[in-house]
């Protein structure tokens, strides 16, 4: 049996792909650290600006320690195609400062309104991950691509 091949594309293409698959898959993987142990689980962003990523939260969550202790994240999104993009970066949290983008993501999610009652209830935290790193890569390719930042 022949070796599958990726489909050919063009590097100038890479943000344009990456930003593709976001859009296409919506629900990524977040990984975590936590002590020694890596934790895997898939989150709903609340909005996307480019490769910057914002994922809302409660404060009872496992995440919120393991993130408070360790803001280094990875989020992975598998479009249907299987192309996958990598977004390694850090996880921080939006203050109080920032109220007014907490609340305008507030406006564009019926979900937070319909749990929680209020943009400033303390429960909530938003966190902003902040790409470090995107990577790329076709279904079959077996190596990632850099995306430029």
């Amino acid at each position: 049996m022949p070796k599958p091949l990726p489909d050919p594309f063009d590097p100038e293409e890479l943000p344009s792909l990456a930003r593709k698959v976001i859009k296409e898959a919506k629900f990524p993987m977040l990984a975590t650290i936590d002590g020694d142990q890596a934790r895997l689980r898939p989150v709903s962003p609340v909005r996307v600006d480019g490769f910057t990523i914002y994922v809302a939260n409660l404060q009872g969550y496992h995440k919120t320690a393991q993130i408070a202790a360790n803001p280094n994240v990875e989020l992975c999104y598998l479009s249907q195609r299987h192309d996958q993009v990598r977004i390694t970066g850090a996880a921080h949290p939006l203050g109080e400062n920032e109220q007014s983008l907490i609340n305008e993501i507030w406006e564009e999610n019926p979900l937070l309104r319909q749990y929680l009652g209020s943009s400033s209830n303390p429960d909530l935290i938003i966190y902003r991950i902040v790409p470090e790193q995107v990577r790329f890569m076709r279904e079959w390719a077996l190596e990632y691509s850099e995306v430029p930042l």
